[in-house]
C-alpha cells in the first residue's frame, strides 16, 4: 500500500491561528486559541477606552481655556447652550477652537450665553466665521 500524507488542512488551520499570535510559536493549539481570544477581547475593550479617554481630554481642554476667562462661564452651561441654540459643534471641534484660537471660543461662549446676537446668525455660521476668521 502506498503511504498517504495527512493533516494538511489541520496544519493550515494551526499555522493561520499561530500567525495571529506571533509570540507563541512552539505553544500548544489550545494556548494559542486562548491567547487569540484574549487579544480580541483586549482590543475591543481598549478601543472603547480610547473613545472615553479622548472625550475626557477634550472636556478638560475646554474647561481649562474657559476657566481663564474673566467672566465666569462654566463648561456645563456652555455645552447646554450650544445644544439649545442648535449649534452643531461637538466637543472635539470646540476643543480644537479652544487650543488654536481661545479668544474665538470666549466670543462664541459670550454670544451664546448672553444672547447678544440672534440665534439664526449663529446657526448659519456668519458671526462665527466673522469672529474666528475661519475659511
Amino acid at each position: 500500500m502506498t503511504k498517504t500524507k495527512r493533516g494538511s488542512i489541520a496544519r493550515k488551520r494551526r499555522t493561520k491561528s499561530s500567525s495571529f499570535t506571533s509570540s507563541f510559536h512552539g505553544a500548544l493549539t489550545r494556548t494559542i486559541s486562548q491567547q487569540r481570544r484574549k487579544a480580541l477581547v483586549s482590543s475591543q475593550r481598549d478601543r472603547d477606552r480610547k473613545k472615553r479617554d479622548f472625550r475626557s481630554l477634550w472636556i478638560s481642554r475646554i474647561n481649562a481655556i474657559i476657566g481663564q476667562n474673566k467672566e465666569k462661564i462654566y463648561y456645563s452651561n456652555l455645552m447646554y447652550n450650544l445644544y439649545k441654540n442648535q449649534l452643531l459643534l461637538n466637543r472635539k471641534i470646540v476643543a480644537q477652537i479652544a487650543i488654536l484660537k481661545d479668544n474665538c471660543l470666549f466670543t462664541i461662549a459670550n454670544d451664546i450665553i448672553n444672547k447678544n446676537s440672534p440665534e439664526t446668525e449663529l446657526r448659519e455660521g456668519g458671526r462665527i466665521k466673522e469672529i474666528c476668521m475661519i475659511k
